[in-house]
């Protein structure tokens, strides 16, 4: 089933992970009340594929999805923005699902998952074809969401980091801990993701998720704190250059505020905080800023350049419904100009 994508030179970033279906409640109806079921389709990995390939970058979607129409489906929304899909395997089983109840006033979104025996859960590691599915390819971005998902999962997220290290490739990790998916299973979650961010380059994470790979707290309030736990993983992971984050304070469902960050071993660029008000939906909000900030770094831009284009990003997607961020370059010179006025 493992596709051979043909061309050597066609796709820059790989993506590795599921690609997931969502079912929301319209109008920010609950899921045990509502009539209908609005439709995206998204993933952790997938979401950054789509958000660089609108930004002009070359990317390639590494997944498995279901014979049949949902399949179908799929392939047909990721083709149509611009991401190489060729590296999607195609066989009988059936597709990832979750559902989403959007919060209002003080009722905070929920989410239900139905990703059980997935076709892509169920793949055996051995199944993917590390050198063929990365030709072409200098970037690999992984997510702690995929080795969450079982031991099958898990062991092919570590290949696809160690071939991916064995060919020279450059590694960005999410390390996107969901409690839920690691607790389903007889999971060792602190073992698995210290060795994926071991061979990462760029780790997105704040001090919780440090904290969780190293084991220990971190002390002291805001940017104190944040170096502190920086400090450290660069110390336990050497193989790091950086490490990237965002701090959220939420005001209530509809307004947040967001500040990044990245830190490297010589400091660290720090953010102002950007008031998100009137939020139409905020699922994606770290895949938009880890597919942001991966941006900059690809077209070459300094770390503060960046960092502000990240951030850029993230606060869009809040402005946007479904998982991914779709927007161009455009969009994040007139975020960053502050420019609000309709264009014309």
């Amino acid at each position: 089933m493992t596709p051979r994508p043909q061309s050597s030179g066609k796709s820059q970033l790989a993506c590795f992970g599921e690609i997931l279906l969502r079912l929301s409640a319209p109008r920010r109806q609950m899921l045990s009340t509502a009539q209908a079921l609005d439709i995206h389709h998204g993933g952790a990995e997938a979401n950054v594929a789509v958000a660089l390939a609108r930004l002009g970058h070359r990317t390639r979607l590494v997944s498995a999805l279901p014979d049949g129409p949902l399949g179908d489906g799929a392939i047909t929304f990721f083709r149509g923005h611009g991401v190489d899909i060729a590296a999607i395997g195609r066989a009988p089983g059936r597709m990832g699902l979750y559902f989403l109840s959007q919060g209002a006033s003080l009722r905070p979104s929920d989410i239900v998952y139905d990703r059980a025996d997935s076709l892509f859960a169920l793949m055996p590691p051995e199944s993917w074809d590390w050198p063929a599915l990365f030709n072409g390819c200098g970037w690999l971005h992984l997510s702690g969401i995929t080795p969450a998902l079982g031991p099958g999962p898990a062991q092919a997220a570590l290949a696809a980091a160690r071939a991916a290290k064995s060919a020279g490739m450059r590694i960005s990790f999410d390390g996107n801990y969901r409690a839920r998916l690691w607790e389903s299973w007889d999971s060792d979650p602190r073992a698995v993701l210290q060795e994926l961010v071991s061979h990462a380059d760029l780790f997105f994470g704040n001090y919780r998720d440090i904290a969780l790979l190293l084991d220990r707290p971190f002390s002291g309030e805001g940017p104190t704190r944040r170096r502190e736990a920086a400090e450290a993983a660069f110390a336990a992971f050497p193989n790091l250059q950086r490490i990237a984050s965002t701090a959220r304070h939420v005001e209530h469902v509809d307004c947040h505020r967001i500040a990044a960050r990245i830190d490297t071993w010589d400091g660290a660029t720090q953010t102002e905080e950007v008031r998100v008000p009137g939020i139409v939906d905020r699922i994606g909000g770290g895949d938009a800023f880890a597919a942001g900030l991966l941006h900059g770094l690809l077209a070459g831009r300094d770390d503060e350049q960046a960092v502000h284009s990240g951030l850029a990003l993230t606060c869009l997607k809040h402005s946007l419904p479904g998982d991914a961020a779709t927007f161009g370059q455009q969009d994040i010179d007139a975020f960053l100009a502050g420019g609000l006025d309709v264009r014309r």
